[in-house]
């Protein structure tokens, strides 16, 4: 029984233990099913130990401890004799007798450094796939508080097998599509710290945080499913693009899209210090059932080797954008 987890940085399998630790894993999947997960941060990362997860409101609580707190059935540690003995071990933090959401994912095969998380954890499974993704975690760039400087987060999840039937109760509702982030979570969303100092030419870090500055608003379109901005009102007229070519200028969109009707505009954003293309933009018609064929006949299409990505519904308004 496996869990995929999608994120920006890759994907992540979890097989489950589900005989080892049964309420456990009941836990992880049920919370799976109701995308309790989605948008979660990999929060903490203690480099060649652990990272932290399954907390989508961080930095602040979780809103809930465990399934019980949504549905009348109690969970327990199991008690399995599972140990913290190698890399990709996944595992909740005790409490009380049960466990918490937040989950941990080990860093490292010392199994030494690792006998501390046996009192205070219980594994319930470990990664099967998506190791690069780990290391990807494990190098991360981190604040004071062991955060990362750019975040790693759940994106989609998904249920490879589910043995477990869901609790008859009116509070297990199951989504039936992915929900969009909160405000709260986009506001604490971010690739780069503000106030971060860049370092000089020849520091290794200060080159790698440079980096991440110059394509952080690009990186956070595309972690948010592509979305501008969660305070922005809607235009009706205004198309947004993006996965665009680098190569791709706003002369090449205006022919490409005026078959689908008359456009006011058309722009690539760009890097205020580089002109360098973000890699997306907007496209401004003069009625919205332009906006609409567009939609309709562009999305998933082919430009400059490149398949797009195109969205009326959250598009914002030119005078808005930076």
């Amino acid at each position: 029984m496996s869990v995929l987890l999608e994120t920006n940085n890759g994907n992540i399998v979890i097989d489950l233990f589900l005989k080892e630790s049964p309420d456990e894993c009941f836990n992880f999947l049920k919370l799976c099913k109701l995308q309790y997960y989605l948008y979660s941060p990999f929060f903490k990362v203690q480099r060649d130990f652990i990272t932290e997860c399954g907390n989508p409101g961080y930095p602040n609580k979780p809103e809930i401890q465990n399934i019980s707190d949504i549905v009348d059935r109690p969970v327990h540690v199991s008690g399995s004799e599972l140990k913290h003995d190698h890399v990709g071990l996944v595992s909740f933090l005790r409490n009380h007798g049960s466990f918490e959401s937040r989950f941990l994912i080990t860093l490292t095969d010392d199994i030494e450094a690792m006998k501390s998380l046996d009192y205070r954890a219980s594994v319930f499974g470990h990664v099967t796939e998506g190791f690069d993704t780990l290391n990807k975690i494990n190098k991360s760039l981190l604040d004071d508080t062991l955060r990362p400087l750019k975040d790693t987060r759940i994106l989609h999840i998904y249920i490879l097998e589910d043995p477990y039937t869901d609790p008859q109760d009116p509070a297990f509702a199951v989504p039936t599509k992915s929900p969009l982030p909160s405000e709260s979570q986009i506001e604490s969303f971010r690739f780069l710290l503000e106030g971060t100092e860049e370092g000089s030419e020849d520091d290794e870090d200060g080159e790698k945080v440079k980096e991440l500055k110059s394509s952080s608003e690009a990186l956070t379109l595309e972690l948010l499913n592509d979305l501008p901005s969660a305070h922005i009102k809607p235009s009706e007229n205004v198309l947004f693009i993006c996965k665009l070519n680098p190569v791709t200028k706003e002369e090449d969109l205006e022919i490409l899209f005026s078959r689908f009707g008359r456009i006011r505009s058309a722009e690539v954003i760009r890097d205020k210090e580089t002109g360098n293309s973000l890699c997306y933009g907007f496209i401004e018609f003069t009625d919205k059932r332009s906006v609409e064929k567009a939609y309709l006949k562009m999305d998933n299409a082919l430009i400059d080797d490149r398949r797009i990505h195109v969205d009326f519904s959250q598009s914002v308004k030119r005078g808005r954008r930076r």
